[in-house]
């Protein structure tokens, strides 16, 4: 029978029998894992609580990435623990300064056909050359690491089939903002989005891989291209055309759904605050004044990216009210600007070069002005998400965001370019990038790795393991919260509060600060408590920590309108029971401070559904507990950590 893509790729990697159908839980055998420094302390932590020796899957990768800001001693003493951790469990070392790690795991580690597993939500950017990459937590990274297969819901497969190719002065930035202008910032839940169609064809990898990473930001699985000719090209540059197998879908495969989108008939498009999908063209905007433009990111910087933003500023300068600012995705890009010209044109213009880092993005420096106006090649624009919660952000390609920095308003790359914008569709990627892994540290040999001791500063607490659910459970709401929370809300980011990750009792302190600054005295006081959600609790970053902290406050169970995928698995791995109202209008029934009563709470779980009395108001609702049989055997055991280790020990992998 001809399969899709996904299927094809998802079959090869299945650790037991199934017929796959969306819903069924599978298991998957995981061929890489990924981590980045903000979060990955947690996942190596975890790792070393289980007690294995070694990573079990083909490739590890530890990328110091993020928060390159040495604010005070907590950062580099995380560094400085993940680069020991990965020595002692041959991890490979990805150093400062190296590269942004989705763009470096293509480049150097990522092959067609391979399943790789990311503690990051942006790790789907390696469906841009044919793999399945999906973004998880970090607990979830170091269950992998062990050789467990990973359990995952199996999505829809829907077709995206693209036609027609982009005008000059779009970028592939348009074709995933139109694809959340459609879909929502919830629409992609439950999904894989499969692109294919001649447009595919016109798209080289990196402009694939900007869809392909921001299909986060519509909650789905994964995203995936076909690993096609365009593939073939990127990996030979890379040189590594040795690892390249063609992967494409079957003729007449079957989808669970389609989406059509004529590449031509994109314009200039923006995300307007505070959602990515609050969508619409460059030309309808309001012309605000923009304060500060940020060309870069994971989604944004690679060399076609920051080429054609530099050819747009050539022979202008940055208008004297704007910040400018550049962050390349890699060494390797950069120093390909570097020899074309590109570098000295962004200088010339009054950009200013950032590190090689994820920086800006996650609010780690550079954050706007009081009431400012922002526009960023970025891939997520929430209240806040820049460093400040007053800020408005603007997410755009990086051809418009040049041309918003050179008239300080909302501006196209034609309007700058005139009849010259017809050259920027003639910058292709290199037929050869700089090849030098002088900054990635090798696994050392077993015999070595375990002579290794693992350096712990100061700020790296032990982490936190969750009791599991009593049967009778009776607290007060210790929160209500509107739509769409994001993990952001949840774990601010920023330099100093990304370099608190390692650490759960001090950013504990800071739980749901920029949300409501109480809420973590209030929680510690009650002891146990109860978060009330709306829609799509949870979206946005994979930071388990968003789960942790609650955990760690005494946090029992979260009941939503709805949860975006990632947040509810770290809520299942860290013992918080993920609800669901059955009745959505119960929701408006409830208020912060409310005591709830759950009798039978442990076989409530069990059975799946879940009826709660709200002692203050005297009324009963109900709450469905979507989760599949393992993840309730996890929620009932008291979280993923104590599962693992007593399934491991069954099998024999590790000691009592």
């Amino acid at each position: 029978m001809p399969q899709n893509l996904s299927r094809k790729i998802l079959s090869a990697h299945l650790a037991k029998p199934s017929e796959m159908k969306p819903g069924d839980e599978i298991y998957l055998k995981v061929d890489q894992t990924l981590t980045h420094d903000i979060n990955a302390v947690m996942t190596y932590l975890a790792f070393e609580a289980i007690g294995l020796d070694r990573t079990q899957v083909e490739t590890s990768v530890s990328y110091l990435d993020h928060n390159l800001l040495y604010l005070d001693n907590k950062t580099p003493d995380d560094h400085i623990y993940l680069q020991s951790a990965a020595k002692k469990f041959g991890v490979h070392v990805s150093r400062p300064g190296n590269g942004i790690c989705h763009a470096v795991q293509v480049a150097r580690f990522g092959a067609p056909g391979k399943l790789s597993m990311g503690g990051d939500s942006h790790t789907p950017h390696g469906g841009s050359i044919g793999m399945m990459c999906i973004g998880v937590g970090g607990m979830d990274v170091a269950t992998a690491m062990t050789g467990v297969p990973m359990r995952l819901k199996m999505p829809q497969i829907i077709k995206v089939n693209l036609t027609g190719e982009l005008r000059p002065g779009c970028n592939a930035k348009e074709v995933i903002l139109e694809m959340l202008r459609r879909n929502t910032v919830k629409g992609g839940l439950g999904k894989i989005f499969e692109y294919v169609g001649p447009g595919v064809k016109t798209l080289e990898v990196p402009a694939r891989a900007t869809i392909a990473n921001m299909g986060a930001e519509m909650g789905a699985t994964t995203s995936i291209f076909p690993a096609d000719e365009r593939v073939r090209e990127f990996m030979k540059a890379q040189g590594r055309e040795d690892e390249y197998v063609e992967l494409l879908p079957d003729e007449g495969c079957g989808y669970d759904g389609e989406i059509e989108i004529d590449l031509s008939e994109l314009e200039p498009l923006v995300a307007c605050p505070h959602q990515p999908d609050n969508v619409t063209t460059i030309r309808e905007v309001e012309k605000k004044k923009v304060q500060q433009v940020l060309i870069g990111s994971c989604t944004n910087a690679s060399y076609s990216d920051i080429a054609k933003a530099a050819l747009v500023l050539k022979g202008h300068h940055v208008h004297e009210d704007v910040s400018c600012t550049c962050a390349v995705s890699s060494k390797q890009i950069y120093k390909k600007l570097l020899q074309d010209g590109y570098i000295e044109m962004l200088i010339d213009a009054g950009v200013r070069l950032l590190e090689i880092a994820c920086g800006p993005c996650c609010a780690i420096g550079q954050s706007p002005a009081t009431d400012g106006v922002a526009v960023r090649t970025t891939n997520r624009n929430f209240k806040g998400r820049a460093g400040n919660p007053t800020a408005k952000v603007y997410l755009v390609s990086p051809e418009s965001a040049a041309a918003c920095a050179i008239t300080g308003t909302f501006s196209t790359a034609e309007e700058i370019m005139g009849a010259d914008v017809a050259k920027l569709a003639e910058v292709r990627e290199p037929d050869t990038y700089p090849i030098d892994d002088s900054m990635i540290i090798k696994p050392l040999p077993a015999e070595e790795a375990a002579k290794v001791e693992i350096v712990r500063g100061p700020n790296i607490a032990p982490l936190p393991v969750p009791e599991a659910p009593e049967q009778h459970l009776e607290c007060r709401v210790s929160l209500k919260t509107v739509d769409n929370i994001t993990t952001d809300d949840i774990t601010p980011a920023s330099a100093e509060f990304s370099s608190m990750r390692s650490n759960i009792p001090l950013m504990s302190k800071y739980c749901y600060h920029r949300y409501d600054p109480t809420f973590a005295e209030r929680a510690r006081e009650l002891g146990k408590s109860i978060i009330v959600g709306g829609e799509n609790y949870g979206q946005g970053s994979s930071r388990e920590h968003a789960a942790i902290n609650p955990m760690y406050l005494g946090v029992k169970a979260v009941i939503a309108k709805s949860m975006a995928r990632i947040h509810k698995g770290n809520l299942v791995n860290h013992g918080i029971v993920p609800m669901i109202f059955e009745d959505p209008a119960d929701y408006e029934k409830i208020d912060q401070m409310d005591m709830l009563e759950i009798n039978g709470f442990r076989d409530q779980i069990a059975a799946g559904t879940v009826t709660v009395t709200d002692k203050t108001k005297g009324i009963t609702f109900r709450a469905k507990i979507d989760l599949t049989a393992s993840e309730t055997e996890v929620i009932l055991c008291g979280g993923q950590l104590r599962y693992l280790k007593n399934e491991l020990k069954q099998a024999g992998v590790i000691k009592e």
